[in-house]
């Protein structure tokens, strides 16, 4: 589950029909630099770089806790989850997606850039008793509210009672009302930044 376009297939189809064709981009951060293996039928597969949203959310939200479970919702080929992982060692990242071309980038990234601590896997695979410190993602806005809606409510509802979730989603792709929504949910939600047409929203939990 992912945000954005993709050419000829939908990111978030389970098997992308799109030919495979692979590339590598790079993750540039103060204190991490990386090559990435991505490919097309995953978000942002043919961009040149890493998706801005993407970015945006790696610089502007805290830092994952050092321990527990953290999710990297829509993971794409996992530029999150990478970051996360080498972040927070101690904790184990769970870097979700519904698309398997995408799944297998993740392990493969995960593999070359030595974090052993990723653990990819379809929604279906994260066991129902785990209870989240973190969720960071950048969402799937294009499947519509209503899949959008019901895909948050399901994580969401599974963060700690201290635990917290930063979202990046384009201005002009509904971040405010999807602020809106949330806190009509019950869930406490804030803009902690903006930058590049997107705003990082930070969400706590219901009561």
């Amino acid at each position: 589950v992912l945000s954005g376009l993709m050419e000829g297939s939908h990111y978030f189809d389970e098997e992308p029909a799109v030919t495979s064709q692979r590339r590598s981009v790079r993750l540039t951060l103060p204190d991490l630099q990386v090559d990435l293996a991505t490919d097309r039928g995953v978000f942002a597969g043919r961009a040149p770089r890493v998706d801005p949203g993407t970015m945006v959310l790696l610089r502007e939200a805290p830092r994952p806790p050092a321990r527990g479970h953290v999710l990297d919702l829509g993971c794409g080929y996992g530029p999150i989850a990478v970051a996360l992982a080498s972040w927070s060692p101690a904790a184990t990242i769970w870097a979700v997606d519904v698309n398997e071309r995408a799944l297998q980038l993740v392990r493969e990234n995960a593999a070359a850039a030595g974090r052993t601590n990723i653990r990819a896997a379809h929604p279906d695979e994260v066991p129902d008793d785990i209870r989240l410190a973190a969720i960071y993602s950048n969402p799937p806005v294009r499947v519509g509210k209503t899949v959008l809606h019901d895909l948050l409510s399901q994580w969401l509802d599974r963060l700690q009672s201290d635990g917290s979730a930063w979202l990046v989603v384009q201005k002009h792709l509904g971040s405010d009302s999807l602020a809106r929504w949330l806190i009509e949910q019950g869930w406490t939600a804030r803009r902690l930044a903006s930058r590049q047409a997107y705003r990082v929203l930070a969400v706590g939990p219901r009561p």
